[in-house]
């Protein structure tokens, strides 16, 4: 996790993740920490061989401005752009579009290799990483996919309390999932700790919580049999 904060965090990064396989170097989301987060680790946007994108809020898209003139003006580079079909339009007209639009550079194709995904199919992405994106509730009227990797793997993006889904999944045979975790109620638009903790403990053990906010140091050893991601600190997730 090159961040596990939530979008008011101020000692944590914005919520991204880096996925490394022997044949590709994914990032989830492009926050407006991104950058910053990203040179903290060691790396730079040439590292990357894609990002995709769960939803258009900033703290998951803010940093895509940088990363796509960083790779057209310093590396000579079209990055490429994962992201959910009924998300391309919105992402360019209503958020990137007037700070990246300039002369005859005036659709997100002139800035992204841009490969757009339809949701409830597994989609290949390298020989050793393949995803499946499920719309999951966030804000009303707004679309927000999670993610399936592998088949084994569930990375939420911004989303309410969904019980029936974590189970769904826990009996699918997921074995680890990423959820994002607002720490104190009401939980209007994210799931709760405390909603949470009211999961069966067999699937408490699978979650491991992000998106937290700076708070999260009162709440260790209070997160049940869930246990709290750590940022910038690699996990192997088979």
């Amino acid at each position: 996790m090159l961040g596990t904060g939530n979008a008011f965090a101020k000692n944590f990064f914005n919520n991204n993740a880096l996925i490394e396989t022997k044949h590709l170097r994914l990032l989830i989301d492009c926050g407006i920490t991104l950058p910053h987060a990203l040179y903290q680790s060691g790396r730079n946007f040439s590292d990357l061989d894609g990002v995709l994108i769960s939803h258009i809020h900033a703290d998951h898209i803010g940093g895509l401005e940088e990363l796509a003139f960083q790779m057209m003006y310093t590396y000579s580079r079209k990055p490429t752009l994962y992201i959910a079909e009924s998300l391309i339009k919105p992402l360019w007209n209503h958020s990137l579009r007037g700070g990246m639009a300039q002369g005859e550079l005036n659709q997100i194709e002139d800035f992204f290799h841009v490969v757009p995904l339809q949701p409830n199919v597994d989609i290949e992405l390298a020989p050793d990483l393949k995803v499946k994106l499920l719309k999951t509730e966030h804000i009303k009227n707004k679309d927000s996919y999670s993610f399936i990797f592998n088949d084994a793997f569930f990375y939420s993006a911004d989303m309410v309390f969904s019980p029936n889904l974590l189970i769904e999944l826990h009996q699918s045979g997921i074995q680890t999932i990423y959820h994002d975790c607002q720490l104190e109620p009401p939980g209007q638009v994210h799931a709760t700790l405390e909603e949470l903790l009211t999961l069966p403990v067999e699937l408490q053990r699978k979650i491991k919580l992000m998106h937290y906010g700076d708070t999260i140091g009162n709440y260790i050893g209070k997160t049940g049999a869930m246990e709290i991601v750590e940022q910038g600190k690699p996990s192997i997730i088979e």
